[in-house]
């Protein structure tokens, strides 16, 4: 491991967990206490040492599915039901456990409205960033119950902004300014092939950059496991969002025995899991335009006008759009795609819809005889537009 990367992992002051479904249960299915009471003497430890823990987890709706001798995956309305019964009983975990050392949790269930809206967002970030002053330590999870994940009847250009609490800890990192995100999973890592077909793969130490080739590359790395909801897939997207954002990642195996003493250890041991290195440092309002917040549009722009956004980082004109998909009011976001159907930006527009399907691929001055009004010429401002 480089000595530099070390130092980093070592100096991360705060540190977002995220514990997936499989590595809080045992091979029967059931509530693996031990390893988290494991996970939690190693967060105490860390904390005592001066360092900000933030948690999600899963586990809700699989320890509520016990409890209630259910399928979760018969329904939405049953998962739903699992969830509010197992929620209460995976906090009283945490809560029980960090109260042994001396440590107050603070419950957060997260929905995507709670990203989407700006004010919530904002709100979030205030009221996150109070408990951690306050010497808590957040315990954050998807409100199953409420969630509105399932929401592709909506519209065809519709997207949530997570499904997953591999992306939910990821856009929690980034609302925070997190050092590190750090998840466990039931994997050793990132590898070169899928280790559980290909005994000859190997581990993949560092990670430069999670380029659109490079998650090609892993296209046949593991695939959601039973009981979860992400795979690799989910993982490397989550990656992206926190490296963007200026932080750092690990994935590593949760059920390895104290296995977040071990990616903190100053010795000279190897580290543990692959690590992702941050890439860049986007802005707080374009970190929540690229990723934080439901898309409610597509469109679709000609090559001049993608060139002009890409590489001279000018703001989308009516000329530039071929075409649209979705129903969006001013304000909300869209997905901006080139004309072979690749998502390269997403934006923040300035008309709704059917005043942009109106004005598209006209040129500026004739918005205001086409609309009746004229409130910008750009469909989306460049200060609004954040490059995937």
């Amino acid at each position: 491991m480089r000595k530099d990367v070390k130092e980093k992992i070592i100096n991360a002051k705060r540190i977002v967990f995220k514990f997936g479904t499989n590595v809080l249960r045992n091979d029967d299915k059931e509530i693996s206490l031990s390893r988290i009471y494991n996970f939690i003497e190693d967060i105490a430890y860390l904390k005592k040492q001066g360092k900000e823990p933030i948690i999600v987890t899963s586990g809700a709706v699989g320890l509520g599915a016990k409890r209630l001798g259910a399928d979760s995956s018969e329904s939405m309305s049953v998962k739903q039901a699992c969830a509010a019964v197992g929620q209460s009983r995976l906090m009283s975990i945490y809560e029980d456990g960090f109260d042994k050392y001396g440590i107050i949790t603070a419950q957060i269930l997260l929905t995507e409205e709670d990203f989407t809206h700006r004010r919530k967002y904002l709100s979030l970030h205030d009221t996150l960033n109070t408990l951690i002053t306050l010497g808590t330590i957040p315990v954050i999870n998807q409100n199953d119950t409420v969630s509105t994940e399932e929401l592709d009847f909506y519209q065809d250009a519709f997207e949530v902004s997570f499904s997953d609490n591999d992306k939910l800890s990821a856009l929690v990192a980034s609302e925070l300014d997190a050092d590190m995100l750090v998840v466990l999973s039931d994997i050793d890592g990132l590898y070169d092939d899928n280790p559980k077909l290909n005994p000859e793969a190997k581990k993949i130490d560092i990670v430069e950059q999670v380029t659109d080739e490079f998650q090609d590359f892993v296209k046949n790395a593991l695939s959601p496991v039973s009981g979860g909801r992400g795979g690799m897939k989910t993982k490397l997207e989550a990656m992206k969002v926190v490296t963007r954002s200026g932080g750092m990642a690990v994935i590593a195996n949760g059920k390895t025995p104290h296995i977040i003493k071990q990616i903190f250890d100053d010795s000279e041991k190897e580290l543990p899991g692959t690590v992702f290195l941050p890439t860049e440092n986007l802005a707080n309002k374009k970190r929540w335009i690229a990723y934080a917040t439901n898309i409610q549009a597509r469109f679709t722009v000609n090559d001049g006008a993608k060139e002009a956004l890409t590489k001279e980082f000018k703001s989308l004109l009516p000329i530039g759009v071929l075409n649209i998909e979705g129903d969006c009011q001013k304000g909300d976001i869209v997905s901006l795609l080139d004309t072979q159907g690749n998502e390269f930006a997403r934006g923040m527009v300035n008309y709704n819809c059917s005043d942009c399907k109106r004005i598209m691929g006209h040129h500026s001055d004739d918005i205001l005889k086409i609309l009746g009004y004229k409130n910008y010429d750009a469909l989306i401002t460049r200060d609004n537009i954040a490059l995937l």
